[in-house]
């Protein structure tokens, strides 16, 4: 059904139809834009992807032997005297 779907001169209709509605002075002015927003959109996917993979979990390393660790209730404070 689609087959040759686009071809060259669909193109060339199709950049003709741009020209007429835009105008030739409003088009450097428009790929630019279209220029600024492809930039800003592939370095937020990078952001994305390298949040991503900072968020992935690390294997934590097992203490030293012979070195013991004591996970306690944290100490009260004392409210009344503002320390």
């Amino acid at each position: 059904m689609f087959r040759n779907a686009l071809e060259p001169w669909h193109l060339l209709i199709l950049v003709a139809v741009v020209i007429l509605l835009f105008g030739s002075k409003k088009l450097p002015d428009t790929a630019r834009a279209l220029g600024r927003s492809m930039r800003i959109l592939r370095s937020e996917t990078k952001a994305m992807k390298d949040d991503d993979a900072s968020n992935e979990p690390r294997p934590e390393s097992e203490p030293a032997p012979g070195t013991r660790t004591v996970s306690g209730p944290p100490e009260p404070t004392d409210s009344t005297t503002g320390n």
